[in-house]
């Protein structure tokens, strides 16, 4: 019953923005670290961006200065606010839901398509 459901993705022009959300529900929200991932066709799905249980945030470098995340634990809400776009920046972004405290958990969401393109 565990679900993270994406939403925000879409095509944008290079130096545009985007905002990602990804809902969670059936997990106690709170106590999970929560990722963005992305995949690129033929490539191997790397970390965009997380943010602790604790708030602590790391970025991937290509994305550092360009994205920022952030969580509302009360909405059970993660977001991507994406700017300043490249076309390498395209491709499927995935939200992941990870415990690490207490029982070792981990989750993902279907996934968004983003595309970065003239």
């Amino acid at each position: 019953q565990v679900q993270l459901v994406e939403s925000g993705g879409g095509l944008v022009h290079p130096g545009g923005s985007l905002r990602l959300s990804c809902a969670a529900s059936g997990i106690y929200f709170s106590t999970y670290d929560m990722g963005w991932y992305r995949q690129a066709p033929g490539k191997q799905r790397e970390l965009v961006a997380r943010i602790t249980s604790g708030g602590t945030t790391n970025y991937a470098d290509s994305v550092k200065g360009r994205f920022t995340i952030s969580r509302d634990n009360a909405e059970n809400t993660v977001h991507l606010q994406m700017n300043s776009l490249r076309p390498e920046d395209t491709a499927v972004y995935y939200c992941n839901a990870e415990r690490t405290l207490l029982t070792k958990r981990n989750y993902w969401g279907q996934g968004t398509q983003v595309t970065v393109s003239s």
